[in-house]
């Protein structure tokens, strides 16, 4: 039997052992649908832990202004009536200031139920450009360039290296997918591009040999996937280069991971990437919040290597928690509204090497990054571009 210490708490004790429902007054509460089983659990988990281990090792420091947060979380993999229920569930129990959402599709579906409680604001593992509409979502927002921003960065970084390059977009038949098609496709002309080909293709491992024809009679100099996390990228990259391509590869933020260098090895070489965080696996020192991550890792769990979705998840408990700490400090209510506004306020903010750019929020969202080139032999991915933002 456990013993505790005299004079604790019930809130207290319930906090230690995790009781739901009950939790200290001056907790703040940060809710979360997780992806940790399910289609993209491999994704999922990485974020979940980088999450959680952002909020422990913040309470192991003293919480926020002195405050501890209260992490409530239940698993969903990735079905949204799942998850709508679980954040009505834990909304109506916990009353939780910021939420983590699991899904485009979650937060499509909770807005309206969201913006008439008005009082929790969700973000996650979205970046759907129509969340960047605060007229719409006034209780959202998402945490990086949104999709458009993402897949614009990119052609800025192609048409810098290669002025009138020949470029082909290929994407998943899926909203996730179709989301930047066409503002790309506008980018492209303004750009001087030559948008030779576009492809939809279903996500996950599919036959390729049609479309891979195609490429092959347009020749682009770059290829530019979205929509996916990893096949069928890695698809049409064996496929191309055994046909003799000299073509670029290049994708957006979920596409931009670890399991490239893992899968797909030194056919992914030279893969370009957008990313507006750091890579925990990069090596090297970018600031003492990057040093503090690594080195939690090898205290509590043994590791000095997590997928870049682990960073992800890390940095959304740092964004919130930055958040929360401005409304302290100014000696404000935690109240939604003072929550986004302090989101919105955010400029140029140095997150001690977690991000690979000073973070800046506009419109919802962070619409800077920077572009990586994956460096197979050394089993990492590389900057290859300054900060760039979109306006």
């Amino acid at each position: 039997m456990r013993a505790f210490p005299k004079g604790l708490t019930l809130a207290a004790l319930a906090l230690a052992l995790g009781v739901p429902g009950v939790h200290a007054a001056d907790d703040i509460v940060f809710g979360e649908t997780s992806l940790t089983t399910g289609v993209f659990a491999f994704a999922g988990v990485e974020f979940h832990e980088g999450f959680t281990d952002y909020i422990n090792l913040t309470n192991e420091n003293g919480g926020i202004k002195g405050r501890k947060i209260k992490q409530v979380f239940e698993d969903c993999g990735y079905k949204v009536d799942c998850s709508v229920a679980t954040f009505k569930k834990i909304h109506a129990e916990y009353k939780p200031i910021l939420y983590s959402g699991d899904s485009t599709g979650f937060m499509k579906a909770v807005n309206p139920e969201l913006v008439a409680a008005g009082n929790t604001i969700v973000s996650g593992v979205s970046f759907a450009t129509e969340i960047t509409d605060a007229a719409v979502y006034s209780r959202s927002f998402i945490e990086g360039p949104h999709y458009v921003d993402q897949m614009k960065i990119l052609l800025v970084h192609a048409a810098n290296e290669k002025p009138g390059a020949k470029v082909a977009f290929v994407h998943s038949d899926t909203g996730f997918g179709r989301d930047p098609i066409e503002a790309a496709t506008a980018m492209t002309k303004e750009l001087g591009l030559d948008l030779v080909e576009t492809i939809t293709t279903k996500p996950g491992s599919v036959d390729v040999s049609t479309e891979v024809s195609k490429l092959r009679r347009k020749a682009p100099d770059y290829v530019l996937f979205h929509g996916y996390v990893l096949s069928p990228i890695n698809e049409f990259m064996q496929q191309m280069r055994d046909l003799g391509m000299k073509t670029t590869f290049m994708g957006t933020f979920w596409a931009t991971n670890d399991l490239m260098i893992q899968k797909v090895g030194e056919l992914a070489d030279g893969y370009l990437g957008v990313n507006h965080l750091n890579f925990f696996n990069e090596g090297g020192d970018y600031g003492p919040n990057w040093i503090a991550m690594r080195d939690y890792n090898k205290r509590v769990h043994g590791k000095t290597s997590r997928a870049s979705f682990y960073v992800m998840g890390w940095f959304q408990g740092m964004l919130w928690a930055e958040a929360v700490g401005r409304v302290l400090a100014d000696g404000k209510e935690l109240t939604a509204d003072n929550l986004l506004a302090a989101i919105h306020a955010i400029e140029n903010w140095d997150t001690g090497g977690i991000a690979s750019i000073p973070v800046t929020v506009r419109n919802n969202s962070i619409p800077l990054a920077r572009v990586f080139r994956l460096n197979a032999k050394a089993g990492k991915y590389e900057p290859v571009s300054e900060t760039i933002e979109m306006k």
